[in-house]
């Protein structure tokens, strides 16, 4: 620091023998003398922290946008808290609020910054010699504003594009941090029964050997089941309400063949009996193994989440099933419904209103190789053995197990069947039904399954005993379908034809959809065959442990889907969030390059500075250069009032307000000067500049 002693006498003052008289001081230097402060910190210059602050702040808001972003990018979703959640969905105007605000304030903190960079960069430019026009761009650019001139599109287009870089901020950042909906998927595996192998074929002909292929514990199952089964799929596809309960598990339309893989989905949480699995299944819990495959994000937590979707890929099975009406000339398909005869009569039922008369048909087949196959029906009758057209109906079936011509293999199963009385609609038919091996995408949602094959297998020889319960499903179905009077297979068609058609069914029949109708319904018939048959196996207690054998298992893969709210990585074909942080990377690029100029800038102020101050505590005077020792006063080039005293203080000459005027104006060159320092008053003033060598300071030879 410097003494507060006054000046010495001119007459005591004599050069050092090492100064040149070349570089003596002024007489006025004496008369008022001034002694230039002592930096307030020996190696930085004092507005470093500033120019330091501003770049920090930037790289804060900057790191926090890429952060975020990369964190979406990372864990690929992201979700507060449950109940953070649960506030976003119950108030979602509060949340949109409080994002706009946060993307308000970084916006503006952002731009602020940007602004004022560009404000001390100008100030620090304006010392050198410039044109007006690059002057107006740069105040212009001070206050976030932009320029229209034509003749100068390139400053035109720079400062348009950064003006919509600044308004765009908001906006980037109000998409960046905005919440969505989205389902989080998590990847699950398992295992379900393989029903496919040679492994369970084994196990099943064991069953067969054990307990037969129908067992009373499963009657009313098979019977109530596979019936509803067929009716709903026979409705479904003509527009009827399709959702199938089996086991506490709802289906839609029919099973594909399936047992349901997801524990909230599995139905029934009863404990079967020691005889109530396997072929003895009556309805019970079903074991499930599914889980969560860690995943590579471990960290990421799975959010509890407002629902739960399912989409698993697992086994099914079904049948292409193709029925039609028996041609006389199709002699393979023998079809006998002749022989019939009354076994009991009761001539007092009228009185009493009792059964009358029953009649036993005797319904055969030719299966193939001449083997005859006969099923036997009771149906009611008067008293003269004849059966009431419009009020009772006979539908007969014979299922027949393999090949029915050398050009078949042992894949297949024939049903013949044909209508009688209230039933004649349907006339002697053959339906040629082939089960399929299926991999199913199961979809399980609002308590509902539904079911989409995605590719299908025909048997094979190891499927021999899988083919065979089927058959005896079918077979079952068809004999107990039939009461004394009416036939659910032809109540079924019955019904279904007559609330999708108009008119009466045995008015202008449509033999296409009556066929439709019959083979969709033994479609369900099989698909619940297979459901029923894995839900026996699968059901508690039917293996030690409940632990299904390697031998017996199938891989069950899948994804859960959790409906939350909160962040997602963009999509590949749309990157939103990327170009959400254009605007921040070019704003925070721009701050950064005008606040490390300002600091090289106040580097070398603050060297020259030191400078003079060596050179007056020797008694020298110090000549800086390019007129960084007077920027003392400071200067807004954003203050349109700072703009017009600069202006006022000069002698600046304009061409008048006219077009080819203001053209000139634009490209003349101008500085901003400054008077000595301690001369008061501060003078900054804009001078025309017709040799940018000649800006210098006044202190360098201009008049204050």
């Amino acid at each position: 620091m410097y003494a507060a002693s006054s000046p010495p006498a001119m007459s005591a003052y004599s050069p050092p023998p090492t100064m040149s008289a070349s570089i003596l001081p002024p007489v006025e230097f004496f008369e008022k003398p001034f002694i230039p402060p002592t930096p307030s910190h020996p190696k930085f210059p004092d507005k470093f922290k500033r120019f330091t602050a501003i770049i920090i702040v930037q790289i804060v808001i900057l790191a926090f946008g890429y952060g975020f972003l990369g964190a979406v990018a990372y864990f690929e979703y992201l979700a507060p808290s449950h109940s953070v959640c649960e506030f976003m969905v119950n108030h979602p105007g509060e949340v949109t609020m409080i994002v706009t605000l946060i993307a308000t304030v970084l916006s503006v903190t952002a731009a602020t910054l940007f602004t004022f960079s560009v404000k001390e960069t100008l100030r620090r430019r304006m010392w050198k010699p410039i044109s007006l026009i690059r002057l107006s761009t740069g105040v212009a650019l001070a206050q976030g504003s932009h320029i229209l001139k034509r003749q100068f599109k390139g400053l035109t287009i720079l400062t348009l594009f950064i003006f919509a870089m600044l308004r765009l901020l908001t906006a980037g950042w109000t998409t960046l941090l905005t919440p969505t909906y989205f389902m989080w998927p998590v990847q699950l595996n398992g295992s379900e029964l393989d029903i496919t192998g040679s492994a369970f074929a084994t196990m099943l002909q064991e069953e067969f050997l054990a307990n037969g292929l129908i067992q009373d514990s499963s009657f009313e199952i098979l019977d109530i089941g596979a019936t509803l089964s067929g009716v709903i799929a026979a409705g479904y596809t003509f527009g009827l309400p399709g959702t199938f309960n089996f086991n506490g598990a709802k289906y839609n339309m029919s099973t594909k063949g399936i047992v349901p893989t997801i524990e909230s989905f599995s139905g029934s949480d009863g404990v079967p009996n020691a005889n109530g699995t396997r072929l003895g299944f009556s309805g019970g819990n079903i074991t499930v193994n599914t889980g969560v495959v860690p995943g590579s994000r471990a960290s990421a937590r799975i959010p509890q989440g407002f629902s739960t979707n399912y989409s698993m890929s697992q086994q099914g099975l079904t049948a292409n099933v193709s029925c039609r009406a028996i041609d006389s000339s199709q002699t393979q398909y023998l079809w006998n419904t002749n022989n019939s005869y009354v076994i009991y009569a009761n001539a007092a039922a009228a009185s009493n209103n009792s059964i009358t008369s029953l009649r036993l048909w005797n319904i055969s087949a030719n299966c193939g190789n001449n083997t005859l196959t006969s099923y036997e029906y009771v149906t009611m009758v008067d008293a003269n053995g004849n059966t009431s057209s419009s009020g009772s109906g006979f539908l007969p079936s014979v299922v027949c197990l393999g090949p029915m011509n050398e050009n078949q293999t042992c894949e297949n199963l024939t049903i013949f069947t044909q209508g009688f009385y209230k039933y004649g609609f349907l006339k002697a038919s053959v339906c040629e039904v082939v089960p399929l091996l299926t991999t199913v995408r199961a979809d399980y949602s609002n308590e509902q399954i539904s079911s989409e094959v995605i590719s299908s297998t025909s048997f094979g020889p190891e499927n021999a005993e899988l083919l065979l319960f089927i058959a005896a499903v079918a077979r079952f179905q068809s004999i107990n379908s039939q009461g004394l009077t009416s036939s659910t297979i032809g109540d079924t068609l019955y019904s279904i034809y007559s609330s999708t058609t108009i008119g009466y069914v045995s008015n202008n029949l449509n033999d296409t959809q009556v066929y439709l109708e019959l083979e969709d319904y033994w479609r369900g018939v099989v698909e619940f065959s297979a459901t029923f048959l894995r839900s026996g196996f699968m059901a508690t207690g039917s293996f030690p442990d409940n632990i299904i054998p390697n031998n017996l298992s199938s891989p069950v893969t899948g994804t859960m889907f959790i409906s939350t709210i909160g962040w997602t990585r963009w999509a590949k074909d749309s990157p939103t969030y990327l170009l959400a942080t254009i605007p921040l990377t070019i704003i925070s690029i721009l701050t950064f390059t005008c606040a490390s100029y300002c600091m090289v800038e106040a580097w070398k102020e603050h060297q020259d500075r030191l400078a003079e101050h060596r050179a007056h505590v020797a008694h020298q005077e110090y000549t800086a250069h390019h007129g960084r020792l007077h920027h003392r006063a400071n200067f807004d080039v954003s203050n349109t009032l700072h703009l017009i005293m600069a202006c006022a203080a000069g002698d600046l000459a304009l061409q008048p307000f006219s077009k080819d005027g203001i053209k000139k104006n634009e490209v003349k060159m101008v500085c901003l000067e400054e008077s000595q320092p301690g001369v008061q008053p501060i003078i900054k003033k804009f001078v025309a500049v017709p040799d940018p060598a000649q800006c210098q300071s006044l202190r360098d030879g201009a008049s204050p």
